[in-house]
């Protein structure tokens, strides 16, 4: 079975929307699933996302691990793939992005996780899968949602699922307890 990583979104937290029904979906399965939180959601250090999101990757090669990025968790799984050694270790098993940006979006306590550029030919050989889900009503990408979708299709050859509705899975002051869509996503790339 593999290891299936969530990294969470800025302001938010492993206990929050749909990231236990997946988790427990999947491990129901038989897949260890780790949600961890990354310091400071509300403040957060792109280097402190980061080490935080590889620590969670230790331990399981690369090749049986799903590394899923919710929002700005997607960013540092960018960076993530962008910094790993694919030659040493092999290639992660697959990536799934949940309204996840693909370039900045105007918030400037956020413009350090999107600087450097991303290297995109490194991250897309660090994966053997990519798969995309995205809300076409997001409010954080906005009118340049189909954009961010396009980098993720063209950059990295990933399938991507564009909902008509949604938000941000989810927007500002509401929940959102289940995504089956990115359950079917993450069995995708398993």
């Amino acid at each position: 079975m593999s290891r299936i990583v969530i990294a969470h979104g800025y302001g938010m937290g492993s206990g929050e929307h749909w990231y236990g029904s997946v988790a427990e979906e999947l491990s129901g399965e038989g897949h260890e699933v780790r949600v961890p939180d990354f310091p400071e959601p509300f403040a957060p250090d792109a280097g402190a996302w980061l080490k935080g999101l590889r620590a969670e990757t230790e331990g399981v090669p690369a090749g049986e691990t799903v590394l899923v990025g919710h929002s700005l968790g997607g960013v540092s799984v960018l960076r993530l793939l962008q910094e790993h050694d694919t030659e040493a270790e092999g290639a992660f098993a697959g990536v799934v992005f949940v309204a996840s940006m693909s370039g900045e979006v105007g918030y400037d306590a956020l413009a350090p996780f999107f600087s450097p550029e991303f290297d995109w030919a490194r991250i897309r050989g660090a994966a053997r899968g990519f798969r995309v889900l995205h809300a076409a009503d997001d409010p954080v990408t906005g009118e340049k949602t189909s954009e961010h979708v396009m980098r993720f299709v063209t950059e990295l050859g990933a399938t991507a699922r564009v909902t008509a509705s949604g938000g941000h899975f989810p927007s500002t002051g509401v929940s959102l307890l289940e995504l089956p869509d990115a359950v079917r996503l993450i069995r995708e790339v398993l």
